[in-house]
């Protein structure tokens, strides 16, 4: 056993799950519990044995003891089932006033800023990945240290406006596109204490009922918001420190900045973009380009904006993103490892090679008020690392709602050691799509059960899946959801014992973050 903390350690987490299962398991638990203090390994290793992996008789009696008397278990609680008209996921939940439970111990900065961030998505409202979750995180963070931040984003008609405090229309204007001044509405309103202006053009564009996929030209979209967005500040005298760029959406709003608007009348800001995945470049012709006003001719230069992929094609392409690269006045991404990564390979590493002096790595972090199983309101059942029976709860909540669980069963069932594997993902070739399917055969073999949570935005690739959920949906052990909700993502980490992301590269990791922070060990 002197072994042990040498396990704890350096050992993989499945030999340290073994020798923390063995025979000495009580002495093992004790000296775990002491490496704590010091090891935050160890702790993810207690926190998920004690979440279900984990089970003695007397901790069962106890977890079913707790159950029957939890303050959290009303009288008129209902668990859900398979069977209910309404999704569990889909119920009426509290309102969360986030903007009040901000930190108040952050330091203040001393040179204070405003800044706007312009984006095509925003947690929770416009959600489709990682770059919604980023650009709350950030807005609010900037917030909490003084700042005075902003954030731009269409208007989507899929948003759901509940979500949204103060909403009020406060500018309507012109934008061109396309040879014509488009009417375009400006509202204002709070959403996860971030002041949010949402950018609505009276035409067809970011009309559906998804934030990506709908019926228009999105490239011809995000070109109209990208000048809309200069437009606004234009006509409202806005002039920011920092406008943040997101993206390849937003990619081309450096070149109308200093090409066009900057020679108007905004002078102020300096240009920012933030690089989240450089799996999209935002091809664009010349022509595409040239609708937003400017002239595509100009940019089809290597220095400028050309595709390096279509270097001596007929006709030779833009990249929206390698124009904002060059345009703005610092690039960022989302990791010093990233970065590194970038560098060394893909279509613009040249691109960013020459512009070496202004590119940057800063590791991406979660809102921790946002994603705090302690306070989480979607949760039926709070935690937290020194008091976990809240997870056990939940994992049986979601186990029942999905049907993944006998109804009308007890805690102490056998449910709970049961492990269960959670994977939410966009369903991209990037994601590991093989590895995905592969791990639901695994997990099924090995007796455990997963939950694929995700979208796929490839026809192929949804139908695969849909063929592998009529496959397995019905049974007890994996659950197939081609779908996506914040409300579900939620649950599921707060379920789940291991969140598996089995990506073939991945830019950070948000989903590793999270998963360790509801108490799961990431695979």
């Amino acid at each position: 056993m002197d072994a042990f903390p040498t396990l704890v350690h350096k050992n993989p987490l499945m030999k340290l799950n073994r020798c923390v299962l063995g025979k000495h398991e009580s002495h093992n638990w004790r000296i775990l519990s002491g490496h704590c203090k010091h090891n935050p390994f160890a702790c993810r290793i207690l926190a998920v044995q004690t979440s279900g992996l984990h089970s003695t008789a007397t901790e069962e009696v106890r977890l079913e003891m707790k159950a029957s008397s939890h303050d959290s278990i009303s009288g008129d609680f209902s668990w859900p089932s398979p069977n209910d008209e309404i999704p569990f996921w889909k119920k009426d939940f509290p309102s969360w006033n986030v903007s009040t439970e901000n930190p108040v111990d952050i330091e203040k900065d001393s040179d204070l800023m405003h800044i706007i961030h312009v984006t095509a998505e925003m947690a929770p409202i416009a959600k489709v990945g990682g770059l919604g979750d980023v650009v709350t995180g950030l807005a609010r963070a900037c917030l909490s240290r003084g700042h005075k931040v902003d954030i731009m984003l269409p208007f989507y008609e899929c948003i759901h406006m509940q979500q949204i405090n103060g909403l009020t229309l406060t500018a309507t204007y012109n934008s061109y596109h396309g040879g014509i001044w488009v009417p375009t509405n400006a509202y204002q309103g709070i959403v996860s204490g971030i002041p949010v202006i949402f950018i609505e053009p009276i035409n067809h564009f970011f009309k559906g009922q998804s934030i990506y996929g709908g019926s228009y030209n999105e490239l011809e979209a995000y070109l109209f918001f990208s000048r809309a967005c200069l437009e606004w500040m234009q006509v409202t005298g806005t002039q920011p420190d920092i406008i943040n760029v997101h993206e390849w959406q937003t990619g081309a709003l450096p070149l109308l900045y200093w090409d066009m608007y900057h020679s108007l009348s905004i002078k102020k800001p300096r240009l920012l973009l933030t690089i989240h995945n450089l799996e999209h470049y935002g091809e664009c012709s010349k022509d595409e380009l040239s609708k937003c006003g400017l002239d595509g001719t100009l940019y089809a230069t290597i220095e400028k904006a050309v595709d390096d992929r279509t270097i001596g094609h007929n006709p030779e392409r833009l990249s929206l993103l390698k124009g904002g690269i060059v345009y703005s006045n610092a690039v960022v991404t989302v990791s010093p490892t990233y970065l590194e990564e970038t560098l060394r390979s893909g279509w613009l590493t040249s691109t960013l090679l020459r512009n070496r002096y202004k590119y940057h790595g800063i590791l991406n972090g979660i809102d921790t008020v946002m994603w705090n199983p302690a306070t989480d309101v979607i949760l039926p059942f709070n935690f937290h690392a020194q008091e976990l029976d809240g997870k056990k709860l939940c994992k049986q909540y979601v186990q029942r709602g999905l049907g993944l669980a006998p109804e009308g069963c007890q805690i102490s069932n056998n449910s709970n050691r049961v492990p269960l594997v959670v994977c939410i993902s966009r369903l991209v070739a990037q994601k590991g799509l093989h590895l995905i399917i592969h791990a639901i055969k695994h997990v099924q073999e090995q007796g455990g059960q997963i939950v694929v949570l995700g979208k796929a935005p490839d026809g192929r690739v949804e139908r695969e899946f849909e063929g592998l959920a009529d496959l397995h949906n019905q049974g007890a052990t994996v659950r197939i959801l081609l779908m996506y909700s914040e409300e579900l993502s939620h649950l599921l980490y707060a379920a789940a014992d291991m969140v598996l992301i089995p990506s073939i590269y991945e830019p950070c990791g948000l989903s590793q973050m999270i998963g360790m922070r509801y108490g799961a060990v990431c695979l």
